[in-house]
């Protein structure tokens, strides 16, 4: 195995997940996309559960990812986030996943599917209603009607109403708000007509940190499962601990005379005479390239600078005189006794946030388990 590894902290995600439990006390769905978030798919909903007040509901992206669930034994309802469309629709059907839809064409299709292969089953689905994020749903002003054709038609289960918020990991909370009092004009709405979904949910994790009135239901952690709160704006009494540790090895070390360059470009230059070491992991790991010159890592309760252009496989760092053997442990996020990097630390210097950092830690890094 290479000496390049992400470390996944299990106990820190069960902790994480019961954290947000505690401080909801709803159903949770755990959103495990895009592999969660990096993480690995397989353990993550392995690990979650292994608990025993265990996810009600997992929540993917992507058909073929609720597939994937499907394989690997996971038995609750599987929300996609996505609509139902010619080429999916026969795999949600077949492995009983959950769509969110939100025009009559969705209907249509699911009806169609289902009449002609499944004779008289009924169809879950959750609609997904856009009350501002502006990117998929159904308008409010136009939801209430849509619902209650769905709760007319036998060949469906409402099983789910929801929004998304555009803005919860933020601290003003006007336009979140906002959405919210729309997302509830329209459930206010379908009570008096007498219509109930099985399940009602809002939260995403920055509304789950600072918005209890959105909890409903059930709420969908994503990234706060792994351990990050979505934005610095916030802040909340749960304590979160990141999941996901970076880890690598000293694989050469040598001397520099002052004057002398580092890696493609000479972006960087030596003042003095000092060590390089380099580190097998670059960015075809996940490293961007445009962190060059500006992150850290970890080695023997010190920290030292990147230095040069990170590069494919490799990148440099300068040591000074510190005595550095070769095949010495290297953290380029996680902790070392008091000394801590995590994906904030990334995150800040290429304006992103910390989804982006997880995700984009490649397939060819080892994810290596730990309870």
């Amino acid at each position: 195995m290479r000496p390049t590894k992400a470390i996944i902290n299990l106990a820190h995600l069960k902790a994480n997940y019961l954290s947000i439990r505690k401080k909801t006390k709803t159903k949770v769905l755990a959103v495990v996309k895009a592999d969660a978030y990096g993480h690995g798919v397989a353990e993550v909903v392995k690990a979650l559960n292994s608990i025993k007040a265990k996810p009600e509901y997992f929540g993917v992206a992507l058909t073929e990812e609720g597939s994937e669930l499907r394989k690997l034994k996971v038995a609750q309802p599987i929300l996609i986030f996505e609509p139902p469309t010619k080429n999916n629709i026969a795999e949600i059907v077949n492995n009983n996943l959950i769509p969110s839809v939100f025009c009559d064409e969705h209907l249509s299709l699911i009806e169609k599917y289902s009449s002609k292969n499944l004779a008289e089953l009924q169809s879950k689905v959750h609609v997904k209603v856009n009350t501002g994020m502006g990117r998929i749903g159904i308008s409010y002003k136009d939801a209430v009607a849509f619902v209650e054709r769905i709760s007319r038609n036998k060949k469906f289960i409402l099983d789910g109403i929801y929004t998304h918020f555009a803005t919860s990991d933020e601290q003003d909370k006007t336009y979140a708000k906002l959405q919210l009092k729309r997302f509830n004009l329209v459930l206010e709405e379908l009570r008096k007509r007498n219509i109930r979904a099985n399940v009602i949910h809002c939260a995403n994790s920055g509304a789950i940190l600072t918005m209890p009135e959105s909890y409903f239901d059930m709420v969908r952690p994503g990234i706060s499962l792994y351990g990050y709160q979505p934005s610095l704006e916030i802040n909340s009494d749960v304590k979160l601990q990141p999941v996901m540790s970076l880890i690598s090895e000293v694989s050469t070390c040598a001397w520099f005379e002052k004057g002398e360059s580092v890696s493609y470009g000479r972006k960087y230059i030596l003042k003095k005479r000092s060590q390089i070491i380099s580190v097998p992991i670059g960015y075809a790991d996940g490293v961007n390239r445009n962190l060059s010159n500006k992150i850290v890592c970890l080695i023997k309760d010190k920290i030292f600078p990147q230095v040069g252009r990170i590069t494919m496989d490799r990148i440099m760092f300068d040591v000074g005189d510190t005595e550095i053997p070769i095949g010495e442990k290297v953290i380029l996020l996680g902790a070392q006794n008091s000394l801590i990097i995590d994906a904030w630390d990334w995150s800040k210097e290429l304006k992103t946030i910390p989804y982006e950092i997880t995700c984009n830690i490649s397939k060819r890094v080892p994810r290596v388990y730990r309870s």
